[in-house]
């Protein structure tokens, strides 16, 4: 029998643990998503730390990889604030997602299984029911059951390639989230789920154009309303 040896240990590695940074990081990422910052808010490194009771460090670290993925932009005083929303990001950004969720949507269709398609009726469900408690708002709550929905779609397609690039997209397009949520508030209009419920029947028909028309649909809901407000407001001046 051989003796172990002494410097067997050397083929392990570190146990990757949860930074600061990460988690605020994480939180500031999420916050994005949700929209609850508005477009052209200034992010403030010391009242940010302050807020999160962190150093300044992580902050600034976090918000440097913010940046780095267009979800914030860093402005010549070094400052940082969330994007302003004009026409052309708009309309970059709507295309952008309908032409890559659209494609996991179709990769996805041939995966999602029956079980499947009860957790997105459960989820949109439980959608439905906070919007009645809540108000067609995009708090938390509603944020994070449109978030899974999606989400649940998208990650039965497989790809590890687009995933990444859909949240890159979904952190870009918080703030027009948001806008689109306080427009909806004073016009009312179409429940938020209503694209969902369409997207469900076409996913267990199999009918992967009618799915796409419906996630096109349910993107581009928030995006007109804001382009509308936008126009409204050129006319304005």
């Amino acid at each position: 029998m051989t003796e172990p040896s002494t410097n067997s240990v050397e083929a392990l590695t570190p146990v990757g643990r949860e930074t600061v940074q990460d988690r605020v990081y994480a939180q500031l990422r999420q916050t994005l998503i949700s929209g609850g910052f508005a477009a052209g808010d200034p992010l403030r490194i010391v009242e940010l730390a302050e807020r999160l009771q962190t150093s300044t460090m992580p902050v600034r670290e976090a918000l440097g990889r913010l940046v780095s993925e267009q979800a914030l932009e860093a402005m010549p005083n070094r400052t940082v604030r969330v994007p302003l929303i004009t026409r052309q990001r708009l309309d970059d950004l709507e295309r952008a997602r309908v032409l890559i969720e659209g494609r996991l949507v179709e990769m996805a269709i041939p995966n999602l299984t029956p079980e499947d398609i009860e957790v997105l009726k459960q989820v949109n469900q439980e959608c439905d029911q906070a919007f009645e408690e809540h108000g067609q708002d995009i708090g938390p709550v509603t944020s994070q059951f449109n978030q899974s929905f999606h989400f649940h779609i998208y990650r039965a397609a497989g790809s590890h390639v687009l995933i990444p690039i859909v949240e890159s997209l979904w952190l870009q397009s918080g703030p027009v989230v948001r806008a689109a949520a306080q427009i909806h508030d004073e016009q009312g209009g179409l429940a938020a789920t209503d694209h969902h419920w369409a997207m469900i029947d076409a996913i267990e028909k199999g009918n992967a154009d009618a799915a796409k028309q419906a996630l096109a649909n349910d993107i581009g809901r928030s995006f007109d309303l804001v382009r509308a407000r936008l126009s409204a407001g050129e006319e304005a001046a």
